[in-house]
C-alpha cells in the first residue's frame, strides 16, 4: 500500500531538503519504488540537491495546470531505477498550487509508487499546508535550537487540525517522527544547544533519529547526491537507521555523549 510522508519544519535551515533527498535514496536503496515531491513553489532546490536541475522540462505546475502530463515530468534518478524527483515551478504564484491540483497528482503517484516524499517549504504558508494535508505519516525536521523546536511545536499543531485527516475527523492521526539534525554532542554537553532529552520534552513524538553535524551533509548537496549515495559518514549512517526505523525496523538508538533515559526510551523506535 502507498504511504505518504510529509518532510516539514517550522523554521528554514534546518536540513528539511537534504533529509528529503536522504530519505528518498534510503527508501529507493532498500527497494522500495519512490518518488520526492518539491513543494516549495518559488525556490525550488530539491532538483539541485538530487542532482537533475539541468534535465528539468516540465514540472509539478505544469502538470497541476495541464501542460504536461505527469509522466512527462517525473525525472528517473542516473543512480536508482526506482527513484524518481518531481521537481516544481520558480513562479512566484503561489496560487499555483491547487489543493484539488495536488490531490489528483497524489492519487496518480499512489497507484505507482510504495511511497512518495514531499519536500514541505518551512513555515505554515500554504505550500507547507498543502504538503501535509494528504499526508499518511510526518517527518519533523529541527534542530538542536529553541527557536527551532518551538516552531515545530507549532507545527505539530497543524498536522493534528489542519489536515485532511483531522479535518474528517478520523481516530488515527497522522504519525509523526522527529528528526533532530546538526546535533552536536560536545556543544550540547556544554550546554550550547540542548540535549536530544530536552527535545523530546518539548515535542514528545517518537524519534526518528538523530543526525550528527557533519561536513559529509554539505558536500553531498554541494555535488547534487543524497548524503545516503555519498561518501560513508556518520551523517549517512544516521540518516540509513533513520529510514530502517521509517520501514519499521526495531534500529538501536546510539547518541554520542547523550544517557538515554526513561522517557526517550519510550519515544524510540515506532511499531509497523
Amino acid at each position: 500500500m502507498s504511504k505518504v510522508i510529509v518532510v516539514t519544519s517550522g523554521k528554514g535551515g534546518v536540513g528539511k531538503t537534504t533529509s528529503s533527498a536522504a530519505i528518498s535514496a534510503g527508501l529507493a536503496s532498500r527497494g522500495h519504488r519512490t518518488v520526492v515531491i518539491d513543494f516549495d513553489v518559488g525556490l525550488r532546490n530539491l532538483d539541485m540537491i538530487m542532482g537533475c536541475e539541468r534535465r528539468v522540462v516540465f514540472d509539478f505546475i505544469n502538470v497541476i495546470q495541464g501542460d504536461a502530463k505527469l509522466n512527462q515530468a517525473l525525472i528517473r534518478d542516473r543512480r536508482l531505477d526506482n527513484l524518481y524527483v518531481l521537481p516544481t515551478s520558480q513562479t512566484r504564484d503561489k496560487d499555483a498550487l491547487t489543493q484539488e491540483g495536488v490531490e489528483k497528482v497524489l492519487n496518480e503517484l499512489r497507484e505507482e509508487f510504495d511511497y512518495i516524499i514531499c519536500d514541505s517549504p518551512a513555515g505554515i504558508e500554504r505550500g507547507a499546508q498543502l504538503a501535509m494535508y494528504y499526508a499518511d505519516e510526518a517527518v519533523v525536521v529541527t534542530n538542536p535550537e529553541v527557536s527551532s523546536v518551538r516552531d515545530s511545536d507549532r507545527m505539530l499543531g497543524l498536522l493534528s487540525s489542519k489536515t485532511a485527516r483531522a479535518e474528517r475527523g478520523e481516530e488515527e492521526q497522522i504519525k509523526s517522527h522527529l528528526l533532530l539534525t546538526r546535533f552536536d554532542p560536545k556543544r550540547s554537553g556544554e550546554g550550547e544547544m540542548m540535549s536530544v532529552e530536552d527535545v523530546l520534552e518539548i515535542l514528545a513524538i517518537p524519534l526518528l533519529g538523530v543526525i550528527p553535524e557533519s561536513p559529509a551533509v554539505l558536500r553531498a548537496s554541494n555535488v547534487g547526491v543524497p548524503v545516503t549515495l555519498n561518501e560513508k559518514s556518520r551523517a549517512a549512517t544516521a540518516y540509513e537507521e533513520a529510514v530502517a526505523r521509517l520501514c519499521g525496523e526495531e534500529v538501536e538508538m546510539k547518541i554520542e555523549g547523550e544517557k538515554v533515559p526513561s522517557f526517550m526510551s519510550r519515544l524510540f523506535g515506532r511499531s509497523a
